[in-house]
């Protein structure tokens, strides 16, 4: 991967054995999230649309890349307990982030019913995710960044991706900071839904990944 670079940063989780350099690489603890999280301030003024009603568990809900080369129709499967499982609690709702147009329609269609009981929305503009997440009772998603800005903000969160699993996603499983969901049954299992206190200020966090990350690059331009 990265076509030889001359010199490569990734995670400490990643095997050294996967890294393709011709002179060196260098690691850095944590994730990449790491970098930009621990400046993140939470935007109080999204909650008056999308998260308005106090008594709600939301579930902030990011379906599977169903046209990703990497795709595994298992995962649509998943999905479909999920939404199930979640729409069978009372308190509960769901802030659906479709992968695209095409998408949208498609489970719109599906699950027209919760769609027109706000049971399932979806964001009318564009929100910055950081907030979305942060605003959310958990996460549930297909895999990706998604899943691990939630993992470095401490929001519970899910995997539902059936692909071949990465090393930072098995890191963070081994963390307890992420339940990778492999079958449906685990949706029901391994999903807790329950309310998250978001009230508290955001725990500070000091910014070490982005140290060490400067630190190497100054090694690296110095020679």
């Amino acid at each position: 991967p990265f076509f030889s670079a001359t010199w490569l940063m990734a995670p400490e989780a990643v095997p050294t054995e996967m890294l393709a350099y011709k002179k060196g690489y260098y690691k850095y603890p944590g994730i990449k999230e790491d970098v930009y999280v621990p400046d993140f301030k939470p935007d109080a003024k999204i909650t008056g649309d999308l998260f308005a009603d106090r008594g709600k568990i939301f579930i902030l809900l990011r379906p599977p890349a169903t046209e990703a080369h990497y795709h595994n129709p298992e995962s649509e499967g998943i999905l479909d307990a999920v939404i199930d499982h979640v729409a069978g609690h009372e308190d509960t709702q769901m802030v659906l982030l479709p992968r695209n147009g095409a998408q949208r329609i498609a489970l719109q269609s599906k699950w027209n019913r919760l769609f027109e009981n706000k049971k399932i929305v979806v964001p009318p503009n564009v929100v910055n995710g950081l907030d979305l997440i942060w605003h959310s009772d958990l996460v549930i998603s297909g895999g990706g960044t998604m899943n691990r800005e939630a993992a470095a903000l401490g929001v519970p969160v899910y995997s539902i991706f059936r692909g071949k699993i990465g090393a930072i996603d098995r890191y963070l499983a081994g963390q307890n900071r992420l339940v990778l969901i492999e079958t449906a049954e685990e949706a029901c299992s391994k999903i807790f839904i329950r309310p998250r206190d978001k009230n508290g200020p955001l725990e500070k966090k000091s910014n070490s990944t982005l140290k060490v990350i400067v630190e190497n690059l100054e090694k690296i331009a110095g020679g």
